[in-house]
């Protein structure tokens, strides 16, 4: 039997204190299987995006533990952390976060760079990447130059790049129309299998639910149904 690649266990985190106090996530444990695509829907405060930072160690709770691939995340320093966000996780974001004056093939190519990995390899790579998301024909363009749509496929060929075991998206059709909104969910959809990755992906669209190999459901910082 396959371990999951991502265990969560009793994690819980408040911001402030006392009658302040947001208590964002409360004593959530849930596992998630390699290579499957899961979709965390919940309203807005409902605690998705703390959440996901937790699991990918931008932040840290105040109980339980997370292990994404048998490293125990909870426990890592910076130094792990950063290592971790280098090798295992990767993110994907509303806003993109492509470097403007950078060209598509160069923002893909980033993270191989800072792994040092060989030119010849790097290329080989970011050739193939731009291809899956279908922008074989725009490596040379900056963000600028790119729609919206065509921007995030670069930032999910950026997430790929270094062959991560877990993507984490953040709501990442949330700055686009609902065409090309649903064009980027195949996409991920579609890199989960092709990659082998496994992907958690916050959402309130019905359309990557439904895509989804299973739906996780949070409302006001435990888990629902």
């Amino acid at each position: 039997m396959t371990a999951p690649l991502v265990r969560v266990r009793g994690v819980s985190r408040t911001f402030g204190a006392a009658a302040a106090a947001v208590h964002a996530l409360r004593d959530v444990t849930f596992d998630i299987e390699p290579g499957t695509l899961v979709a965390l829907v919940g309203r807005s405060g409902s605690g998705k995006t703390t959440l996901l930072n937790v699991i990918g160690g931008l932040d840290r709770p105040d109980a339980g533990t997370v292990l994404v691939d048998g490293t125990e995340v909870t426990a890592l320093d910076e130094d792990g952390l950063s290592r971790l966000r280098r090798e295992k996780v990767s993110y994907v974001f509303q806003t993109f976060g492509l470097i403007p004056v950078l060209s598509a093939a160069e923002n893909v190519g980033a993270p191989l760079r800072l792994n040092r990995t060989p030119a010849a390899e790097r290329e080989k790579r970011v050739r193939l990447l731009l291809d899956l998301v279908g922008l074989g024909e725009h490596a040379e363009q900056r963000p600028g130059e790119l729609s919206g749509g065509q921007q995030q496929r670069v930032a999910i060929a950026r997430a790929l790049a270094a062959s991560p075991r877990l993507l984490i998206a953040d709501e990442p059709t949330g700055q686009l129309d609902a065409e090309t909104g649903r064009s980027v969910m195949a996409l991920l959809r579609g890199v989960v299998e092709s990659e082998g990755v496994t992907a958690l992906v916050s959402t309130h669209d019905p359309v990557m639910m439904a895509l989804a190999d299973r739906v996780i459901r949070i409302s006001d910082g435990r888990l629902a149904g």
